[in-house]
């Protein structure tokens, strides 16, 4: 199992959450997180006092998948996050050591 972490800008996700659920990929959550990612327009960036620095309010998406699967949600995180510019996003692959049910009965 494979855990693919994703961070990418706010007006992308939606349209990321919509072709994953299409495609059959039920383990997804989303994040709120501030970053450094680049700009794409000046109304997206803020000042953070506790960073003292410009960050912009993006989004982490996380899906756990099985190894089989990674080629073609990697391929649809790309395609769809993608914003045209160079440091737009960020995708990371995880190799997940075991996955467990909380309730025990699966």
């Amino acid at each position: 199992m494979k855990q693919l972490k994703a961070f990418v800008h706010r007006n992308r996700v939606a349209d990321l959450v919509h072709v994953l659920d299409a495609a059959g990929f039920r383990r997804v959550s989303l994040f709120d997180v501030k970053a450094l990612l680049r700009v794409l327009s000046a109304r997206e960036q803020e000042y953070s006092v506790e960073l003292g620095d410009k960050v912009i309010s993006e989004v982490q998406i996380e899906v756990f998948c099985e190894d089989d699967e990674v080629a073609r949600a990697t391929e649809l995180i790309r395609q769809t996050g993608r914003t045209g510019h160079r440091d737009g996003g960020w995708l990371y692959i995880s190799a997940v050591e075991q996955a467990l049910p909380i309730d025990g009965t699966a």
